[in-house]
């Protein structure tokens, strides 16, 4: 795979960083994932390829074991606010003096710096103050988050894992690793370049929720089918906005002009009446092959059943029967190959870990006994 070869540890977070691990697990990184001692389970639901290390960082033995095996990594992945790693002495000033080569990604919601790199915050709080959840919403209300989507896998986990990719390309011409300071604000916000680089053209000119883009017009929205089921709409274009009309059985000439703002809320009145009378399977058969640009809304249950994505292979079937999405992008050559294994325990290749790293077992048992490390081996059920 593209990554093969490529060791990186990840500290134990959630969302983000994760996301970030296992996509590069996926493409065939070997990512040891930093879990804290004691933890019951693994909550990011993202371990995919992974395994676990536990140690206790907090104490001076700890951090001396994670230095040790960044000497001998190509990418080490921190979640923390500022200043976190700093306090442990794991800082990349620390760690780039013994590892000139390491890659250093740190990934927070606020950044490095600034008065807000020390406070807590969620995706909604980044997206935010990126601008871009005041653009989200329906007309006359309140901004809505779309899920944690945008800030927390967008603009932080993959915007994370592009950086990496990047100076792991560098760093085949200087030999030097570097700091990626990763900015869930700033990738939120990077994300958005389009609605920046767009505002003067009118695009955006009225209300949230009343635009072209954001639910504002009848042909790029979504309808209620009558069995509860949704279809969405995107037909932008004339041409194929008339294939929309042709198909809701609606005359042209009847209607007004496709661009006429001002009509909009009654037309989507119009084509809300239209879509209640068939079924969702129903207004599949009529618009199925067409260039209409209408789909089903299908649910987790449905998705992995469409015929597109059954042809495409597009999602993913693990050894506990679980469904996620296969990982994208598709290479030719090089294509991902994820795990199909269970995710690991907490601690569950901790003592194999070590020993890949030049820990003997003497060592190994001391860490345990002075409680250092965590070794957790799943158990035979007889």
């Amino acid at each position: 795979m593209a990554l093969h070869g490529i060791s990186v540890l990840e500290l134990a977070g959630l969302a983000p960083g994760p996301y970030c691990g296992m996509v590069l697990a996926d493409f065939g990184a070997q990512v040891v994932r930093v879990d804290r001692l004691g933890a019951r389970r693994d909550w990011s639901f993202l371990a995919r390829g992974k395994r676990s290390l536990a140690v206790d960082l907090k104490r001076p033995q700890g951090a001396a074991v994670l230095r040790r095996l960044c000497a001998r990594t190509d990418v080490v992945l921190e979640p923390f606010r500022y200043g976190v790693m700093e306090k442990l002495q794991l800082g990349p000033e620390v760690l780039r003096k013994e590892n000139p080569k390491l890659i250093y990604a740190r990934l927070s919601g606020f950044g490095q710096s600034g008065r807000f790199s020390k406070v807590a915050g969620h995706d909604i709080n980044y997206l935010a103050l990126s601008g871009v959840l005041s653009k989200i919403g329906r007309s006359g209300e309140n901004p809505f988050p779309p899920l944690n989507l945008l800030a927390d896998f967008g603009g932080g986990g993959l915007m994370c894992t592009l950086g990496i990719l990047l100076a792991l390309f560098e760093r085949t011409r200087s030999g030097k690793g570097q700091v990626i300071d990763v900015s869930m604000v700033e990738g939120a916000a990077y994300l958005s370049s389009f609605l920046w680089k767009s505002q003067e053209t009118g695009l955006w000119e009225k209300p949230r929720g009343q635009n072209l883009l954001d639910g504002g017009a009848p042909f790029y929205t979504t309808y209620k089918t009558a069995d509860g089921g949704f279809m969405a709409v995107g037909a932008l274009e004339p041409q194929f906005y008339k294939l929309l009309i042709k198909g809701l059985g609606l005359e042209s000439d009847d209607l007004p002009h496709q661009m006429s703002m001002s009509d909009w809320p009654e037309m989507k009145k119009r084509f809300a009446d239209v879509f209640a009378k068939k079924t969702k399977a129903e207004w599949c058969q009529i618009f199925d092959g067409t260039d209409a640009c209408v789909t089903p809304v299908l649910t987790f249950e449905e998705v992995a059943h469409h015929d597109h994505n059954k042809e495409r292979g597009s999602f993913l079937t693990d050894a506990e029967q679980g469904v996620s999405p296969r990982p994208a992008p598709l290479l030719s050559d090089t294509p991902a190959v994820p795990s199909s294994r269970r995710d690991p325990f907490v601690g569950e290749h901790t003592e194999e870990i070590l020993r890949e790293f030049g820990f003997s077992q003497e060592e190994i048992s001391q860490l345990t006994l002075d409680k250092i490390i965590e070794s957790n081996k799943p158990r035979a059920h007889l």
